[in-house]
């Protein structure tokens, strides 16, 4: 059995669903505009630049969360679904997923993102097992915080592990491992797995891609 892993945003998708999220909100009146913009600009360029601070992040991230009923939340994502995600979900990052499904690969999701946010991504793409963020929740309802370890850089490493050995396996189980990535962030589960991959990679992971000799791909 082989193991493959994807990182969603700037991977899998053509875009963030962190930053296609929060401008969503903002054009459903839902967040101040101008505000929440600059602040969402901010940290992106900071997640870019391997800066982040990924507790600030989540403040302000999941807050907006806690304001909103769920069957609010849930409404508006079947429309963020269409209008923000379907439309940068690439045929060639599609076939990926379906190739390593089809061979009968273990296949994760690994995003840095919420669970709110990217559960129902993982299953439009046909990925039954997500390693993402956990929103803490209280009585059905989001509370504005995080539960656990952020699913982020060395954290990815740790969600990862916890849930192989859940499922009673662990990296030695599997004869090969694949990470696919664009981000300099992910480098530390890049450099776990036996088959690194970058993918429309960011300048920094590219150069170390290059260096090592790692594959760099295109999925747009």
């Amino acid at each position: 059995m082989n193991l493959a892993l994807f990182d969603l945003d700037n991977t899998l998708l053509a875009g963030d669903s962190d930053f296609e999220w929060a401008q969503f909100l903002i054009g459903q009146g839902a967040l101040d505009g101008e505000i929440h913009a600059a602040q969402n600009e901010k940290f992106y360029e900071q997640y870019k630049a391997g800066t982040l601070d990924i507790y600030e992040f989540l403040d302000f991230q999941l807050k907006p969360l806690a304001r909103h009923s769920r069957a609010q939340l849930d409404a508006w994502h079947q429309e963020f679904m269409a209008r923000n995600i379907r439309p940068i979900m690439t045929d060639q990052a599609r076939a990926k997923v379906q190739e390593h499904l089809q061979r009968g690969d273990l296949v994760l999701l690994v995003t840095a993102t919420n669970a709110f946010v990217t559960g129902p991504i993982a299953r439009e793409f046909g990925i039954h097992h997500l390693i993402a963020t956990i929103p803490e929740q209280r009585d059905g309802q989001f509370t504005g915080g995080v539960r656990g370890t952020p699913s982020f850089q060395d954290g990815k490493i740790t969600r990862v592990e916890d849930w192989l050995e859940a499922q009673g396996l662990n990296w030695g189980s599997f004869a090969d491992s694949w990470f696919y990535s664009d981000s300099r962030n992910d480098l530390p589960l890049l450099e776990k797995v036996s088959r690194p991959v970058a993918v429309d990679p960011d300048p920094i992971l590219k150069a170390e891609a290059e260096r090592r000799g790692w594959p760099v791909i295109s999925l747009r």
